[in-house]
């Protein structure tokens, strides 16, 4: 084993601290997608092609782009959301806000 590790230890330093970066560069990335985006809670009969099309005029995608990138940032599989579930979606904070803020001024 000590032979080994006097063989390979700079690989070994190497692929641990690889490793480590990843697993908390992964928490960072979650933590600016929460801030970056905003978040719907789900209600009874909602699907995700609905949340795009109520969404359409705030982002610049298709219909199909907006649920892939749904479903790959809240790591969904298959078709099916839960009611009372939150999810992110790719809907500015800024731009929310803004549009809630019209409203309220009407």
């Amino acid at each position: 084993m000590k032979k080994l590790w006097n063989e390979y230890s700079y690989a070994i330093i190497l692929l641990v601290l690889s490793c480590l970066s990843a697993f908390i560069m992964s928490f960072k990335y979650d933590d600016a997608i929460d801030e970056k985006f905003v978040k719907v809670t789900i209600s009874e009969g909602d699907s995700l092609w609905e949340i795009a099309d109520n969404y359409s005029a705030q982002h610049d995608m298709s219909p199909k782009e907006f649920v892939q990138w749904v479903k790959k940032n809240n790591e969904i599989e298959g078709d099916f959301i839960i009611p009372g579930e939150e999810l992110i979606i790719p809907i500015a904070k800024e731009e929310q806000s803004t549009q809630l803020a019209g409203i309220v001024n009407e």
